[in-house]
């Protein structure tokens, strides 16, 4: 399991929300993802998760806040923290009539690579995404283990200090989700990593850090151990999801009902 490190945050949500008329996605989020971490982006369905990655990434412009990619603002020098973050959206966008090298080449040529390094960094992401197999297969027939594949490589290809992934095992079998966690692990030796997942295996296996919202709002960040602290992941993601939990919460920005809920939780814990 990669180890936490101390370094310069190369992931920064800075207090960010994302509003639909008067529905909060995402309420006030703020967290640091270092240099060298790899972190576990965890939430219930519909908890704000995707949407707090779509602003981290410049994808979706936020309310209020600010998101940074190794120091760049996203909103406004999106294009300089887009050179250094490679994103794999949930269901990430493929071309099906191409093929895993076609689509690879186009990727590169939009990139604006140099004929050399483009098929270095071709014949690179092909090997750390074991594509080697299917590379002349349109994409349409590929399995859905091998899509999510072509996606990495995708987003591999410039070769980013950072990368954001938004459940890159989703829907997959238990062989194809070994073959993605082994790739990401290899990945997280060298790239400051945040990505999300249900699947809480994933995240002692991958992670060294959670970050977990609930209903839009951040509701813990820390250590995978602390989280657990002796009783289980599913339990303490309930104890910090469930409804009756939630509905307890003080609302964002009433710092003497937050104050008084964490009081009430350590006394009961």
């Amino acid at each position: 399991m990669p180890e936490a490190t101390t370094g310069v945050p190369m992931i920064e949500a800075d207090h960010l929300s994302k509003f639909y008329g008067i529905f909060a996605a995402s309420q006030d989020v703020s967290f640091q993802v270092h240099e060298g971490e790899v972190v576990a982006f965890l939430g219930p369905n519909g908890a704000g998760k995707s949407t707090t990655m779509k602003m981290l990434t410049g994808y979706l412009a936020p309310s209020e806040g600010v998101a940074r990619i190794a120091g760049h603002d996203m909103n406004t020098h999106r294009i300089q923290g887009s050179k250094l973050l490679g994103y794999l959206p949930e269901n990430g966008p493929l071309y099906p009539d191409m093929t895993p090298f076609g689509m690879l080449d186009f990727f590169a040529d939009a990139r604006g690579m140099a004929a050399d390094l483009k098929m270095d960094r071709m014949e690179k992401v092909v090997d750390i995404c074991a594509l080697g197999s299917v590379l002349h297969k349109p994409i349409s027939k590929l399995s859905k283990g091998y899509k999510q594949r072509v996606g990495m490589a995708q987003a591999l290809l410039h070769e980013p200090e950072v990368l954001i992934m938004d459940e890159p095992t989703g829907g997959l079998d238990p062989n194809q989700i070994r073959e993605v966690r082994r790739t990401i692990t290899r990945l997280g030796e060298e790239k400051t990593i945040l990505l999300s997942t249900h699947i809480l295996q994933e995240v002692e296996a991958m992670a060294s850090r959670v970050i977990l919202i609930n209903e839009g709002r951040l509701v813990y960040d820390g250590s995978v151990a602390d989280l657990d602290a002796g009783r289980g992941l599913d339990e303490a993601f309930y104890d910090l999801t469930s409804a009756d939990n939630a509905n307890n919460r003080p609302p964002p920005g009433d710092a003497a009902a937050e104050e008084t809920a964490s009081q009430s939780t350590e006394s009961t814990d």
